[in-house]
């Protein structure tokens, strides 16, 4: 689930004039794991569409205008076969789902990276 920076921001700033309320009949000897009595809250804020590396690697070879040198491994510890971010709540709470395409978040990307770095 690759997510471009600009929808995370917007995420983000979306959510920062809505602080969540505390619960104040919280309890601590009997939590409840949703609520708290601190103000908090956690979003996940990813495009919700998994992409497969292959995928994302041509596209940001396209991108670049290269081709990447590929050496394949065995899975390692911690890697997973599919991720991607459920965002159910965001969307709920703020109306906003991340719609930048893989394509043009990579290509963004990669021009910003050539302006900043060179070629």
């Amino acid at each position: 689930d690759f997510t471009y920076i600009d929808d995370i921001v917007e995420g983000i700033v979306r959510l920062l004039d809505r602080p969540p309320a505390p619960n104040k009949d919280w309890d601590r000897e009997n939590p409840d794991p949703s609520t708290s009595y601190a103000p908090y809250k956690v979003y996940n804020i990813g495009n919700n569409s998994p992409v497969e590396l292959m995928t994302f690697i041509r596209t940001l070879e396209e991108s670049l205008g290269t081709r990447a040198e590929i050496e394949f491994k065995p899975m390692q510890p911690g890697d997973v076969q599919a991720t991607f971010a459920d965002i159910d709540a965001l969307q709920r709470d703020v109306g906003f789902r991340p719609s930048t395409p893989i394509s043009e978040g990579l290509r963004k990307f990669a021009d910003w990276y050539v302006g900043y770095y060179g070629s």
